[in-house]
């Protein structure tokens, strides 16, 4: 069994939810990266979730655009931010993901991509822009490596596609939670309820569901939860936190831990 279903199945039986912890690998600077991480994780963070900067982040909105900008202009890299997955590996179990376009992971090769992945101790892998329709060879070389590939579902999906992606994900299924990028929002919309209510049925038993853009409140994580969800993204809200203390690191890390532990909090059913 995979790191990521032993960690829902552990949550399952203590009946919470997964908070799931975005940030961009070596914003803003990546000596920096480990700290956050140990930060999110001391916080209360089930697992991590790591970008690796492209020049074109298609799903990103403004505050994650910001990040990656600020990571490509420290020479950050698709090798380097592997290497510190290794380092935050060597000292905690949390499972780890990267979020990254296709692009790097074409330049890299799969082969490549997916040895230092697993050498580093990657267990899943999302890829935004890569639809199932051509992901046969990058899911057979994920596999041999026993590396999660992580699909997205949108509002716009259909029925039969959305069958054809629960078909095709591993570790959970990512449902975006409404039209458009990523960022903070003040509420969580009706729209996102019903969308939560129309994809269960299609996960239930079969793979964890969990929501993200625009989750960035306690109460948005509980009201995914009490609705059916098995865990929720957090990026924006902690990218933020990284934004408006880039010249201090401890209260950067100060607060990212203590917004990490408010939002676990939310995920405890009951």
């Amino acid at each position: 069994m995979r790191e990521i279903e032993k960690t829902f199945q552990n949550l399952k039986k203590r009946n919470e939810g997964a908070l799931i912890a975005y940030v961009t690998g070596g914003d803003p600077k990546p000596e920096y990266t480990p700290d956050i991480v140990e930060a999110l994780i001391d916080g209360g963070a089930d697992v991590i979730e790591l970008g690796i900067p492209f020049s074109d982040p298609i799903a990103d909105g403004p505050t994650i655009q910001a990040a990656t900008v600020r990571a490509l202009k420290t020479g950050i890299t698709p090798k380097a931010i592997l290497e510190m997955i290794g380092e935050i590996r060597s000292k905690h179990r949390v499972p780890i993901t990267i979020l990254t376009y296709y692009n790097p992971i074409f330049k890299m090769g799969l082969e490549n991509f997916f040895r230092s992945a697993s050498n580093h101790g990657v267990d899943g892998v999302i890829v935004p822009d890569l639809p199932i329709e051509e992901a046969h060879d990058y899911k057979k070389v994920a596999d041999a490596y026993e590396i999660d590939t992580i699909f997205l579902t949108a509002p716009s999906t259909s029925t039969e596609r959305l069958r054809k992606i629960v078909g095709y994900t591993s570790g959970f299924l990512y449902l975006v939670s409404v039209f458009g990028v990523t960022g903070t929002r003040t509420k969580v919309q009706d729209l996102t309820v019903n969308l939560i209510r129309k994809t269960l049925p299609f996960t239930t038993g079969k793979i964890p569901l969990v929501v993200g853009f625009g989750i960035s409140e306690p109460e948005h994580v509980r009201t995914i939860i009490l609705n059916g969800a098995d865990g929720a993204i957090v990026g924006s809200r902690f990218v933020k936190i990284i934004e408006q203390n880039v010249e201090n690191e401890d209260i950067m890390v100060g607060e990212i831990k203590k917004c990490a532990r408010e939002l676990k909090k939310a995920t405890i059913r009951g």
